[in-house]
This record gives structure tokens, sequence and C-alpha cells, in this order.
């Protein structure tokens, strides 16, 4: 079971994410690359939403294989061309956390790898089996 910390010395989180996260010993770790708002089709949306769940179903998937899922998510970073895309991002991320709900962190980033890329995704999870 994973232990939470959120001192009481230290302000209370912005939003749905815990300032730390304990994992036991014994716990596979899965560490995610990034993951950009592209499908299968190649399509890029010109919406930070939309491209921000295309990053949550592709971690998804991977989390599927490694035989985990998002309640097994411990750290998620994410990353965005502009401060106004946060709301569209963070209401996408609060719907794939679970409880207890991972650490978080959001950076504004000058850009990816291709211009139309708004918003990237990375995830680490820890599972004791």
């Amino acid at each position: 079971m994973k232990r939470i910390f959120n001192p009481s010395s230290v302000r209370r989180p912005f939003g749905n994410y815990n300032h730390g996260l304990l994992v036991p010993p014994g716990a596979s770790l899965l560490v995610t690359s990034g993951q950009l708002g592209i499908g299968l089709d190649e399509k890029v949306s010109e919406d930070v939403g939309a491209q921000a769940d295309l990053c949550f179903q592709a971690i998804s998937a991977i989390l599927a294989e490694a035989e985990m899922s998002f309640a097994d998510v411990i750290r998620i970073s994410g990353f965005v061309t502009k401060r106004e895309h946060f709301p569209d991002y963070m209401a996408v991320r609060d719907r794939y956390t679970l409880d207890p709900k991972p650490t978080s962190t959001l950076i504004i980033v000058a850009g990816f790898t291709r211009p139309e890329f708004l918003v990237e995704v990375e995830v680490t999870a820890a599972k004791v089996f």
C-alpha cells in the first residue's frame, strides 16, 4: 500500500494530487516516455484537451500491457506550450487519476518535436505483485 504525504507544514496541493507518495519495498516500477497527442491515424487535433486525452489513452494502454492501471500511477509529469492550456489539461488529467492521487508536475515548455503538439505527458507507476 502506498503511503501519502501532505505535511501540515506545506501548503496543500493546488489540485488533485499529493505532495508525496511512498512505495513499499518489492514494488515493480514502470516509467513511460512522454506521450504526445497523436493517434494511430497520425492526426493531431488543434484542441489541447483532445491531445491530452490521446496522451492519457496511450498511457492507459502502456499500463495495461504492464498489468497496471491508473491506480498504480505515482507520478504524472505534464508539459504544455501555454499557461492557458492548464485548465483543459488538468480536466483531462483529473478524469484519469485515481486514489491515492499521484504526485504531479505541470510545466510550460517552448515546444515539442512538431509545432502542432501542445501537450506531452509521462508517468511513473508502481505496483506490488
